[in-house]
């Protein structure tokens, strides 16, 4: 007997499921919160320029400021839709797979039988939100692969459902 006709077989595809629209809002207002202390430095900076500074101080803040608005407006607004609109995720039978970033783009199977620990982890935004990171830990040397911005409820059916078919499987997990 062939090994393929043993194990299932794993193949190459983009994940089926989709975030839950609040992933748009954590990484909107972890971002937003990256931002505010850069563009609160660039409002005391102009304060202290009105109040104390001759107006050749002006330059390098008229270069910055707009940049800082851009580069924030954008981080703010476009990135997070555009994480939304290219990440995913799917448990099978078989395997995890993932697909996330914006700009660099990634995507990762974790072979079922591979699997070695699944954890749930929420920051507080996460709880604010009512969601979670979902990471799926295996021999690979290339780290584990994380389901981001879960909702509370789809993370733990995921948990419940990945935990189970990696105990059904017979890897070895190493």
């Amino acid at each position: 007997m062939s090994d393929s006709t043993t194990r299932p077989q794993l193949t190459v595809r983009d994940p089926a499921e989709r975030l839950g629209p609040r992933a748009v809002t954590l990484w909107t207002v972890a971002a937003g919160l990256l931002w505010a202390p850069i563009l609160l430095g660039l409002v005391v900076w102009a304060v202290l320029l009105v109040t104390f500074a001759d107006r050749p101080l002006w330059t390098p803040l008229l270069i910055l400021a707009p940049i800082a608005l851009v580069a924030a407006a954008v981080h703010v607004l476009v990135v997070p839709r555009w994480r939304y609109a290219v990440h995913r995720w799917e448990v099978s039978d078989t395997a995890v797979y993932t697909r996330t970033g914006w700009f660099d783009q990634e995507r990762r199977i974790a072979p079922l039988n591979r699997v070695q620990t699944v954890d749930t982890e929420r920051g507080p935004l996460e709880r604010a939100l009512g969601l979670a990171t979902v990471t799926v830990t295996t021999a690979s040397s290339a780290g584990a692969v994380r389901i981001a911005a879960l909702d509370l409820e789809t993370a733990d059916r995921v948990v419940a459902r990945v935990t189970e078919a990696a105990a059904r499987s017979r890897g070895d997990a190493t």
